[in-house]
């Protein structure tokens, strides 16, 4: 029997100059089935290494703890190459966790730029190796943590609206697009 996956969370960064150093915004929007319930905000370190815990501390003791079925993200990096541990994400939040992408990455290209010029790259690619294969599903790629490859198909399906991209992942990359530049624009 699949599990519903109605209530999620998703959660997407800000745009920032190819420059910039620090801390760049990342955006989680709540939905509960088609209503959208919430919109949290954090910060992670460009390049970093805290993105696990930021997108954990942003959904542990906010006010949508209790509802919140699964995680969606846009991508398995935020900020740059901040690498998010999705099996540690999942294990910490007790909850799904499902990555989603448009197209499949160029895995060959991310893994030179991870190892020449990333601070913690191979720690970084470790983590993205550990997260298995892109899998297509319902047009878009996935990767995935305490999901079954069925039901990652149902939570994609149950919650794109408005194109392939799953509607929360679409909300919260407008969103964190407004945030930082006052206008919000482009696909997610």
């Amino acid at each position: 029997m699949s599990r519903r996956l109605s209530n999620v969370i998703g959660v997407d960064d800000g745009p920032f100059e190819r420059a910039h150093r620090g801390d760049v915004p990342v955006v989680g929007v709540v939905y509960a089935g088609e209503r959208l319930d919430g919109i949290l905000r954090t910060r992670v370190r460009r390049d970093g290494a805290n993105a696990t815990d930021r997108v954990a501390d942003l959904v542990e003791g906010s006010a949508f703890d209790g509802h919140v079925q699964a995680v969606l993200l846009n991508g398995i990096a935020l900020a740059g190459f901040n690498v998010v541990d999705i099996d540690a994400l999942h294990r910490r939040l007790g909850r799904p966790v499902l990555v989603v992408a448009r197209r499949a990455p160029d895995l060959a290209a991310i893994e030179r730029a991870l190892r020449r010029r990333v601070p913690g790259g191979a720690r970084k690619w470790r983590l993205i190796q550990a997260a298995g294969p892109m899998e297509p599903i319902e047009g878009v790629y996935v990767q995935r943590a305490g999901l079954t490859r069925a039901e990652a198909a149902g939570l994609v399906r149950r919650h794109a609206r408005h194109g392939l991209i799953p509607e929360p992942l679409r909300v919260a990359h407008l969103v964190a697009g407004a945030y930082v530049t006052g206008v919000s624009r482009g696909r997610a």
